[in-house]
């Protein structure tokens, strides 16, 4: 395992980094372009650190019973921390991961490998024109989808959009929830506007963040959960206790009072998420 920095330039023309936490012994961070990207713990993959990575584990944990193997779908790798925390906590799963650059993937594999028989199927392509061409098994009978794709720091556009989702939604199985990485800013336009597109698309929402961050207050990371049934409520409380906290999980005729007036994203009005300060990365210890 890497004891100093390793890095390569990505043919996209992005330098890719992977450094040893020096606060955590056996974990390392993946830096694309200057942002944290990805957080993983080799030595004890069920160990995860970015805030809203936290967060969307703590929605992993809440479907089916612990420990019970589940179908997942990622769209966005990074350096595949969620599909390793999955294989820890849930062996037996069958993963199958989308990811653009084959590159990036080839450097992290080589760097921080994979457990062996993990049963994490890596794809390359674009997420959203990929969904066209996974196996058709797969209609129907994903438990879990997360959504963290991003371009450098922004989400691109085609990834916002209510055609998108209703594309996405056909593989969920009737008990399936997707999870959806936003980063936003202060007023929280564009994440709300997301919650709205979901909420067209999906029978239930909820958004889990940081008190400050749902407030607006500041940039952030907000995850969007849904399903095509209702969520159970039960899952609320244990969710905010888990933390990170402070925490804030806000769902049913709150999240409807949080979305009211958002505009649906459709393919033609999509926009890529805002763009972060610099300086937010500048001592962020990170997924």
């Amino acid at each position: 395992m890497p004891s100093e920095p390793r890095e390569t330039v990505l043919p996209s023309g992005l330098r890719a980094v992977i450094e040893e936490d020096r606060w955590a012994e056996g974990s390392y961070q993946l830096v694309v372009d200057g942002t944290p990207q990805s957080h993983v713990d080799l030595d004890d993959p069920s160990r995860l650190f970015f805030e809203y990575v936290q967060r969307i584990g703590h929605v992993i944990d809440e479907w089916g019973d612990p420990g019970q193997p589940l179908t997942a779908l990622h769209l966005g790798a990074g350096a595949l921390t969620l599909p390793r925390y999955i294989h820890a906590t849930r062996p037996g799963s069958r993963q199958q991961v989308i990811e653009l650059d084959e590159a990036l993937i080839g450097f992290v594999r080589e760097h921080l490998p994979l457990p062996r028989s993990s049963g994490i199927r890596i794809r390359y392509g674009d997420a959203r024109a990929m969904l066209a061409r996974l196996p058709a098994a797969l209609t129907g009978a994903v438990d879990v989808a997360v959504v963290d794709v991003f371009a450098g720091a922004r989400i691109p556009a085609h990834v916002t959009s209510l055609e998108f989702y209703q594309e996405l939604g056909r593989f969920l199985s009737p008990s399936g929830i997707v999870a959806v990485n936003i980063a936003d800013g202060p007023g929280l336009a564009f994440a709300r506007s997301q919650a709205a597109t979901l909420d067209t698309v999906f029978d239930d929402v909820a958004a889990l963040a940081e008190t400050g961050v749902l407030k607006g207050r500041r940039f952030g990371n907000v995850v969007l959960v849904a399903a095509n049934g209702a969520l159970p409520l039960e899952w609320m409380p244990r969710l905010m206790a888990r933390g990170p906290h402070p925490a804030t999980v806000t769902s049913g005729r709150d999240l409807r009072n949080w979305i009211a007036g958002a505009p649906i994203v459709t393919d033609q009005t999509a926009v890529p998420s805002p763009t972060p300060n610099r300086t937010l990365f500048a001592t962020k210890r990170g997924d």
